[in-house]
C-alpha cells in the first residue's frame, strides 16, 4: 500500500496514508524529499521549500500561510500554517454547473407512504414537548407505552420522546427558531403517530403551535395540555398513545422510487483523511442519488468557510447564489458580533487528525455533497421545497446540524468520522469511518468503512456496497445508533434567555 498521497498536481503538501518515519522518502513529481519528523496517518508533508507567508497548498487550494520558513519534508500543521480567512468577503457570481447524467439504474427502497403523498423510511410513535418543562412527563409516557404487553405488535418500529430546553424564556428569531424545529419534527414522515405534549402556560402557546402546523394529519397527530387534565395526566396520555399507536401499526411499507429518498450530509470528528476516503464517497453517493432524482442536504456553514466560493458557482442561478452569500456572510456576522474569529474551527481531535486550519477542513468536508449543481438553499429550521442539492444554514455542532437536517424533512442522516462518535439525530445516523483501525475498534458505532479506499479496494466497489447499505437502512434496517438507542435532538440557540 502506497503510504501518501497528492491529492491535487497544484498541491504542495502530500498526505500521509500512514505513519511516516523520519528518514523515509518520498518521490514525487519527479524529485525525492526526505521526511524530517515522524509524522502520523493523515498529516501532511511539505514537498517544497516555502518561505514565511506563503500558502500551503491542498486539495488544490491555499488552506493557509507558513508562519515561518520551512524545508521540504516538514510536517505541516497548526503549529506551522495559520489560517488566511478574516471576515467578510464580496463574492462574485461565476457559475461552473456541470449537470449529472441521469442515471438510467431505477432503483426503489422500501418505505410507508403518508396521507399526503410524502414517504417516511421508519414508522415510530413521536412524543413532542411544546416546552421543556414536560420532558420527564414525556418520557415516563414513553417508558409506559414501551412496557405493554402489546407493544411490538404491527408495523411500529419504535416510540420515542425528544427532550429540548425551549419552548419558553426565549425571544423574537429564537422562539420561532424552536416552534419551527417542534412543528418540522411533528409533520415529519418518519413518524406514525405523534403525540405532541403541552404544558399549557408556556411562551409556545399549544393552540397557536397547532395552527401553525398546517393541514395536518389529525388521525396522526393528537395534542395533551397536561395542565387542563383533571387528574393523572398520565392516563390520558397512555390512552392517546395507545390510540395512535393502534393507527401506526396498521401502516405498511412499499416499494417507492429512490428519487424520494432524502439525505443529510454531515461530518463530526473529521481527521486528514476525511476529504480522502468517507467524504468523496459520501459525495459520490449524494450524485448518485441526486441522479436518480433524489435529494441530498449540506449543512455546517462555518465548515464552508475556505470552500464556500466552489459551492456558489455551483447555484443553478443568481438568485441561489445570492442566497449562498447571505448564508455564508450573516453565520460570519454571527461569529464577529460575538467577538469571535470566522477562522477558529478545528477541534483538538480534527488537529490530531491532521487538519490543521479551517479551509482545510472546509475543502474536504464539501466533498460530501459531491459535484451536483445546487438547486436550494434552505434557512435555518425550513423545510425541503425541491428535489437535488440543496445547502442549509446551520452550524457545525454535530447535534445541532443532524437535528437541523432532520428538521429539514431528511429521512436518514449520512455521518462521516476519522475519531468515531456514538450519537444520533432523531431519524437514522448512518456511521461513515474515514480509516479501517476506527472501523475495526469502534463496530458496535460506525456502519460503514470508507477506509477501504485506502486499502486498495477501488471506489467503483466501495460506492456499490455503500448504495446498496443505505437502501438497506431506509428500507428499514437499523443503523448502529437506533440498535444502541443514542438518539437525541439538539436546537440552535442565539439570543437571551428570559
Amino acid at each position: 500500500m502506497k503510504k501518501w498521497i497528492k491529492i491535487n498536481p497544484a498541491d504542495n503538501v502530500v498526505v500521509c496514508l500512514a505513519d511516516m518515519l523520519q528518514g523515509e522518502m518520498i518521490e514525487v513529481d519527479g524529485r525525492s524529499v526526505t521526511v524530517s519528523t515522524d509524522t502520523p496517518r493523515g498529516h501532511k508533508i511539505l514537498i517544497t521549500d516555502l518561505c514565511k507567508g506563503e500558502d500551503v497548498i491542498k486539495y488544490g487550494y491555499p488552506i493557509g500561510h507558513t508562519t515561518e520558513d520551512v524545508k521540504a519534508g516538514t510536517w505541516m500543521s497548526e503549529k506551522n500554517i495559520h489560517t488566511n480567512l478574516s471576515g467578510i468577503i464580496d463574492y462574485k457570481y461565476e457559475p461552473v454547473n456541470k449537470e449529472l447524467d441521469l442515471c438510467h439504474e431505477k432503483r426503489t427502497f422500501r418505505a410507508y407512504r403518508r396521507r399526503n403523498g410524502e414517504v417516511g423510511v421508519r414508522n415510530e410513535i413521536w412524543i413532542v414537548p411544546t416546552v421543556g418543562c414536560v420532558n420527564g412527563i414525556a418520557e415516563k409516557l414513553a417508558e409506559m407505552l414501551r412496557q405493554k404487553k402489546e407493544f411490538g405488535r404491527g408495523n411500529v418500529d419504535s416510540v420515542w420522546a425528544w427532550h429540548h430546553n425551549y419552548g419558553c424564556s426565549q425571544l423574537s428569531e429564537d422562539h420561532e427558531a424552536t416552534r419551527k424545529i417542534l412543528r418540522d419534527i411533528v409533520l415529519h414522515p418518519n413518524a406514525g403517530g405523534v403525540l405532541v405534549l403541552s404544558l399549557g402556560c408556556e411562551n409556545n402557546q399549544p393552540d397557536a403551535f397547532m395552527q401553525m402546523l398546517g393541514d395536518y394529519d389529525k388521525e396522526r397527530v393528537k395534542l395533551l395540555v397536561v395542565q387542563d387534565v383533571k387528574g393523572n395526566e398520565l392516563e390520558v396520555g397512555l390512552s392517546l398513545l395507545e390510540e395512535l399507536y393502534d393507527r401506526a401499526a396498521k401502516d405498511c411499507r412499499e416499494e417507492v422510487p429512490l428519487s424520494e429518498l432524502r439525505i443529510g450530509l454531515k461530518c463530526g470528528g473529521s481527521d486528514g483523511l476525511s476529504g480522502i476516503t468517507a467524504n468523496p464517497l459520501v459525495g459520490e453517493f449524494s450524485d448518485y442519488l441526486v441522479a436518480q432524482g433524489g435529494t441530498s442536504i449540506l449543512t455546517e456553514v462555518p465548515e464552508m468557510f475556505g470552500a464556500e466560493t466552489i459551492l456558489m458557482n455551483r447555484c443553478r442561478t443568481k438568485e441561489l447564489f445570492d442566497k449562498t452569500v447571505s448564508m455564508i456572510n450573516d453565520f460570519k456576522e454571527y461569529y464577529l458580533s460575538h467577538g469571535e474569529p470566522v477562522g477558529e474551527n478545528p477541534s483538538p481531535g480534527n488537529k490530531a487528525g491532521g487538519i490543521s486550519t479551517l479551509e482545510d477542513k472546509a475543502l474536504g468536508c464539501t466533498q460530501k455533497c459531491g459535484k451536483a449543481p445546487v438547486s436550494g438553499v434552505l434557512t435555518y429550521a425550513e423545510r425541503l421545497s425541491v428535489n437535488g442539492l440543496n445547502l442549509l444554514s446551520a452550524p457545525g455542532n454535530d447535534l445541532v446540524a443532524a437535528t437541523a437536517l432532520a428538521a429539514s424533512g431528511c429521512h436518514l442522516v449520512l455521518f462521516t468520522t476519522g475519531r468515531g462518535t456514538p450519537f444520533g439525530t432523531f431519524v437514522p445516523t448512518l456511521k461513515v469511518s474515514t480509516n479501517t483501525p476506527l472501523y475495526q475498534n469502534k463496530q458496535n458505532w460506525i456502519d460503514f468503512n470508507a477506509g477501504q479506499l485506502v486499502d486498495g479496494v477501488s471506489m467503483d466497489k466501495v460506492l456499490a456496497d455503500f448504495v446498496e447499505k443505505c437502501i438497506a437502512i431506509a428500507s428499514g434496517e437499523q443503523s448502529k445508533n437506533e440498535k444502541n438507542g443514542y438518539r437525541e435532538i439538539s436546537i440552535f440557540k442565539n439570543g437571551v434567555t428570559l
